[in-house]
Formats: C-alpha cells, sequence, structure tokens
C-alpha cells in the first residue's frame, strides 16, 4: 500500500525535468503569429460575407484579405490597381505586438528553469538561455510569416517577403526578446549590474515618450471629433450598407496610430505631409484633393492658422519636464546624475517617436498620395530638442527642490538633537 501513495522517484524527477526549450520558444513564436492571423482570417471571411451575402467569389477570398491586412501590419505592402501601397496599419502592427508580448513572457517563464540559477550567473556563468529561446522564437514565427506571404501572394498583391521579414526580427528585437527576458527572470538578474544612472535614464525616456503619445492621439481624438460631421458626410458619400459601414469604420481604426504619430509631428512643429506638396503644421496648411478617408476629416482647414494654434508647440517640452520630473524626484542619486539621466532620457524618447513617426507614412495611393507621412528628419530635430530639453529642466527642477529641502532637513536634525 504504501507503494501506491510514495510518489517513485523516476516520476518525481520527471515533473522536475523542465519542458524542451526547442520546442516551447518555437511553439511560442507560431502561436504568437497565429494569433492576429486568425482573428484578421475570421474578420475577412464577415466582412466578404456581409459585403454580397457571398454572392461573389468564395471563403477563401476573405480570409486571403485578412492575411494580406495580417501582412501589411508587418510591413511587406501591396499593390492595388497597379499602385504599390506601402503605408503601414499600425493598428494591425500593435495588435502584433501585444501578441508577441504576451506569448514572449510565456515562453520566458517556461524556460525560466533552463541554464544556470541566479547565483551562477551572478558569478560570471555564461547563460545562452534568453538568446537560444529568442532566435527560436523568430524562427517560429518568421516560417508563419513566409507561408502566409506565399499563399497570399498573386498578380494583384505581390506582398513583399523580405520587408515582412525585416519588420518580424525588429519586433522580435524590441518586443519578444525585452519580453522573454522579464518571464524568464534574467532581466531582473541583468539589471542589478546596470548602473543606476541608466536605470533612470530609461525610466525617463519611458515616461516621456508614452506620455507624449497619449497626449497625441488626445490632439488627434479631439479633432476627429470636432469633424465627426464631415466625417459622416464623407461616408456617407460611398454608400455604404450598415454591415459595409462597421468595416469601413474598423478599417480606419487600424490607421488610428498613424494618425496619433501625424499628430504629435504636427505638435513638434514640422507637421506631415498628406499627398505631394501638401503641408500640415502649426504655422501653416496646404491641401490638395484628399481620398474619401473619414480620418482626414480631422484635418484642419487650409490657409493659415490662428496665432494661438501655434501655442500648441509648447506641450512637447512640457510634458517631457513634468515626466522626468516625476520619475526622478524619489530617486536617491547625485545632482549630476539626474541631470544626466533625465537629459539623456529625454533625448531617448525623442530619438523614439522619431522612429515611430517614420514608419507611420508611406505611399498610400498613385500620383501624389505616394507621400504621405510626416517629415521625419525635421521631426527628429525638433523631438530631440523638445524632448530633451524638456526633460533637462524637468531634472533641475528635482535638484532644485533637493537643495532647497535640504537646509530644512539639517535644521530639523539639529534640533531633535538638541
Amino acid at each position: 500500500m504504501t507503494s501506491l501513495l510514495t510518489r517513485p522517484d523516476h516520476a518525481r524527477a520527471d515533473a522536475a525535468r523542465p519542458r524542451p526549450l526547442v520546442l516551447i520558444a518555437t511553439l511560442g513564436g507560431v502561436l504568437a503569429a497565429l494569433g492576429p492571423l486568425v482573428v484578421l482570417a475570421a474578420v475577412g471571411i464577415i466582412g466578404w460575407f456581409a459585403t454580397d451575402a457571398g454572392v461573389h467569389g468564395a471563403p477563401r477570398d476573405g480570409m486571403r484579405v485578412g492575411a494580406l491586412v495580417w501582412l501589411a501590419g508587418h510591413g511587406s505592402g501591396f499593390t492595388v490597381l497597379g499602385a504599390r501601397v506601402t503605408i503601414v496599419p499600425l493598428g494591425v502592427t500593435a495588435v502584433a505586438v501585444w501578441s508577441m508580448w504576451r506569448l514572449g513572457h510565456r515562453v520566458g517563464d517556461s524556460v525560466s528553469g533552463h541554464g544556470p540559477d541566479a547565483d551562477r550567473i551572478s558569478d560570471g556563468e555564461r547563460d545562452f538561455t534568453v538568446p537560444t529561446a529568442i532566435a527560436l522564437f523568430f524562427a517560429g514565427y518568421a516560417v508563419v510569416a513566409v507561408v502566409v506571404a506565399s499563399l497570399a501572394a498573386g498578380a494583384t498583391a505581390d506582398p513583399s517577403v523580405p520587408r515582412v521579414l525585416a519588420w518580424t526580427f525588429v519586433l522580435t528585437a524590441l518586443v519578444a526578446a525585452p519580453a522573454i527576458a522579464v518571464g524568464s527572470g534574467r532581466a531582473a538578474i541583468w539589471a542589478a549590474f546596470t548602473p543606476p544612472t541608466v536605470r533612470a535614464g530609461a525610466a525617463v525616456a519611458g515616461a516621456v515618450l508614452s506620455s507624449f503619445l497619449v497626449v497625441s492621439a488626445l490632439v488627434f481624438l479631439v479633432s476627429f471629433a470636432l469633424s465627426f460631421d464631415e466625417a459622416a458626410t464623407m461616408t456617407s458619400r460611398l454608400h455604404p450598407s450598415p454591415s459595409e459601414a462597421g468595416l469601413y469604420a474598423l478599417a480606419n481604426a487600424a490607421f488610428l496610430p498613424n494618425a496619433a504619430l501625424f499628430s504629435g509631428a504636427w505638435l513638434l512643429g514640422p507637421g506631415f505631409a498628406v499627398g505631394g506638396a501638401t503641408l500640415v503644421s502649426p504655422g501653416a496648411v496646404v491641401l490638395g484633393p484628399l481620398p474619401v478617408v473619414p480620418l482626414l476629416a480631422a484635418l484642419p482647414a487650409a490657409g493659415t492658422p490662428a496665432g494661438w494654434v501655434g501655442a500648441a508647440m509648447v506641450l512637447p517640452p512640457l510634458l517631457s519636464a513634468v515626466a522626468a520630473f516625476r520619475r526622478l524626484r524619489r530617486r536617491t542619486l547625485p545632482w549630476d546624475q539626474v541631470v544626466l539621466a533625465g537629459c539623456g532620457g529625454g533625448l531617448v524618447a525623442g530619438f523614439g517617436f522619431a522612429l515611430l513617426a517614420a514608419r507611420a507614412g508611406g505611399a498610400a495611393g498613385p500620383g501624389r498620395m505616394r507621400f504621405v507621412g510626416p517629415f521625419v528628419p525635421d521631426v527628429l530635430v525638433h523631438a530631440v530638442t523638445a524632448c530633451g530639453v524638456g526633460a533637462l529642466l524637468g531634472a533641475c527642477a528635482v535638484v532644485l527642490l533637493e537643495r532647497r529641502a535640504r537646509p530644512v532637513r539639517d535644521t530639523t536634525a539639529a534640533t531633535t538633537e538638541d
């Protein structure tokens, strides 16, 4: 009877044995790719049936459209009536990023038992668990991307496989790799060896960039809400059915992150273009004929904006100062490291926004619509300057408050001793 109540040693050994790293990481990459892909394929089938009740074509046509949208979210581009469209629906990319992070974190948690433990890593033992998992995750994701691109390719679409692989590599490096490192616990170990100034600067960069993106999105949403009647009029010109209107709204929603980045470029000053020889900035608005896209209703009227509109350019440095102040005021660092962390974090945040803005534009159609997006070189200069100077001012405010509070603490301590 005791043999039935006591677990055999080999069973305990099998339970303690970690699952294969190759299988976990590769399967994680495959599932991270398939999750959004299946959802978009389902939406494509629903859209195919909703538009003409399935009279024309077959369900696979709807699935193919969903696959092309998924590929477009990975920078593939596609061809419509002979015109190359390279603008990326960053809303689809955001869903892919979320899927990568969730699955990457789970992969990291599953492989945390592989490799040396924390004490052996601290002693300097090499640990290839996370790099191996990242490489296998990328391989699984890339295989799905190549297969989907091959199946969805055709004379009327022609997605670019090299661009998809390049985007997959970048997303893996920027999203999946940190998720696996955090989930496995290695990130916490590595962070312990990072200088405090670098950690503080990274916190400032994240706070400045996230706050600026949120405010940019809010500015666009307010502008769109004020022009909602015009957006509804644009949609009514197409005479869509209720189901078609819903699908069209969903397609526009895929470009909301692009619109938020356009808004951020406008707040910084350089602005953006919505076609060749156009300009949308706080100082001037030059427009031409525009496609019937409801999101474009948020554009300001052509001409010279009112003088008070230029005051919006104060927001980026002000937000940067507030974000840096909030991140640095509770950190016990010398004054020079506080200033360095604030300024460095602001510069990194400005550079990061410029990179995002560079991915927000592209060709949106033939002719003049081949030029849509922020003016990236000018945005880079303005973003680095505004965020860097603003974060520096926030760090200086922390130093000044600390120095002003120090005599009060010294006086209080002396009184207590007496």
